[in-house]
């Protein structure tokens, strides 16, 4: 008994584009949201009014079900089961999806639900209610020799993570007064018992968002942009006709201000649509004929709004500005010059056997996600040796162009009270101290990075599942700060 309606489905599955949430006031508002709609629809179920739980959707929840479909799945499923006599909160995951544990009178079910960015119903998902377990039956192995008490903190928050049913493994480096800690817990591939290391290859989704930033802060100190240029300048003269996006500067792309939405509107259109795979074949023709006619949320400038198309705007026009891929930008202007060996977008033949297995939330084996038009927002792969080395080099000054870029890429271009965004790097705190931070998540990836200069510390973790490493980063920095 399983009713599910994705209106957009990269957005609900795109969890490279869902952001931790940068304060709890922010989070609380959202959740205080979804829980007025979830409200809305124990009234109406208690009532048996189809029509009035239909009418809480958005415009694309409507067009991706009928109407009267909908009311005859309600009336078949879920009104028979009778008034909610008992609910409670499961999850609240990155902000957006909520789930909660609905008990009727003879069965107990499982609602999860998402708004969209005018806080209409955009995700609706109907299921029996399973208890899970919460941890694997053993130990899982690690390389941490539990020698010193800082050895016992890391565990003792990790354990939390990777003992979980629906982990696998997970990656650990950590940077505390000038001394690196790295760990690994888990299996490469599961039931194989290959532990990762160092070199172990893990998509890192979002935090390539801060690689296309460093880009485009290389290019503005070389003079060749400029993040007050408007993207039209950059732009097709067809796609630019669009007056709807003329405000819109380089900036706005970077720190998610531009008024666009998180994906375009045409993304499930492309050919070959696959949930488990969603910007494999989403190209630049698509891209251009979208913003061509696209409206914006808001006003350029004015509104953060966590947005995976408006980056992935960003790194086609930086493709554009220097008639390279992105990748080889990349490659060029970062990993080179550092001596990052294994950060990339494509997996040749060669480096391939060192990348982990991926599972999603379930803990089913998925694929790694591939990237068209939109890979400047996460389509990137690396290790925990290279994300060491990235993070030093943004944590210490130094004369060099790179050094000048990231210090560019980390200075606040907005800041609404709630949220703090420099180019691409987002300030989080913790326990009141704040860290430059970025998060990843694909379908079968989490990933979390956040570090603090004057405190001399640094958190990065890599996992091969889609269980969220935010809450384990976030305690991890309170426990060591």
């Amino acid at each position: 008994m399983i009713y599910m309606i994705k209106v957009l489905r990269g957005v609900l599955i795109c969890g490279i584009g869902i952001i931790l949430s940068l304060n709890a006031n922010a989070q609380a508002r959202q959740l205080r949201k979804t829980d007025s709609v979830f409200a809305l629809i124990k009234q109406h179920i208690a009532t048996k009014n189809a029509d009035a739980i239909y009418n809480l959707a958005d415009v694309r929840f409507k067009r991706s079900i009928q109407h009267g479909d909908f009311n005859d799945f309600l009336a078949r499923e879920l009104f028979p089961l009778g008034i909610v006599r008992k609910d409670s909160l499961i999850s609240f995951v990155n902000n957006v999806t909520a789930a909660y544990r609905v008990q009727f009178d003879a069965v107990t079910m499982l609602l999860t639900i998402s708004l969209s960015e005018n806080d209409k119903l955009s995700y609706f998902k109907l299921e029996p209610y399973k208890e899970t377990s919460v941890n694997k039956p053993s130990l899982v192995s690690s390389n941490n020799q539990m020698a010193s008490p800082f050895d016992k903190v890391v565990d003792s928050v990790i354990r939390k993570y990777i003992q979980r049913s629906n982990t696998v493994s997970i990656s650990v480096a950590i940077i505390k007064k000038g001394t690196t800690h790295t760990y690994n817990y888990g299996e490469k591939r599961k039931g194989k018992g290959d532990m990762p290391n160092m070199g172990t290859l893990y998509e890192i989704g979002s935090i390539t968002k801060t690689f296309t930033a460093t880009l485009l802060a290389w290019y503005v100190n070389e003079g060749k942009l400029s993040l007050n240029d408007p993207i039209t300048k950059y732009l097709p003269d067809s796609v630019a006709a669009n007056l709807a996006i003329k405000d819109i500067k380089l900036v706005n792309l970077s720190n998610h201000t531009s008024g666009l939405p998180s994906l375009p509107t045409n993304f499930s259109a492309q050919k070959n649509y696959n949930d488990a795979n969603p910007y494999k074949n989403y190209t630049g023709e698509m891209l251009f004929s979208y913003l061509k006619n696209c409206k914006l949320r808001s006003r350029p400038g004015s509104e953060y709004a966590y947005s995976n198309l408006a980056v992935g705007l960003l790194g086609i026009i930086l493709e554009r500005v220097t008639n390279k891929p992105y990748e080889q930008l990349v490659s060029e202007i970062i990993c080179r010059p550092l001596g990052m060996k294994s950060t990339l977008q494509h997996l040749y033949p060669l480096i391939a056997p060192r990348a982990a297995n991926v599972y999603n939330e379930e803990a089913k084996l998925t694929p790694y996600w591939d990237f068209d038009a939109l890979a400047a927002c996460g389509s990137l792969k690396s290790t925990i040796n290279d994300l060491l080395i990235y993070t030093k080099a943004n944590m210490i000054k130094s004369d060099s162009k790179l050094s000048k870029a990231f210090e560019l890429a980390h200075k606040i271009t907005f800041n609404n009270g709630d949220t703090q965004v420099g180019l691409g790097w987002h300030v989080i705190k913790v326990d009141g101290i704040s860290y430059l931070f970025h998060n990843g998540g694909t379908e079968g990836s989490s990933s979390f990075l956040a570090y603090n200069v004057e405190k001399a510390l640094a958190v990065i973790l890599l996992s091969n599942a889609g269980t969220s490493t935010d809450n384990t980063g976030v305690n991890l920095i309170s426990k060591l700060q």
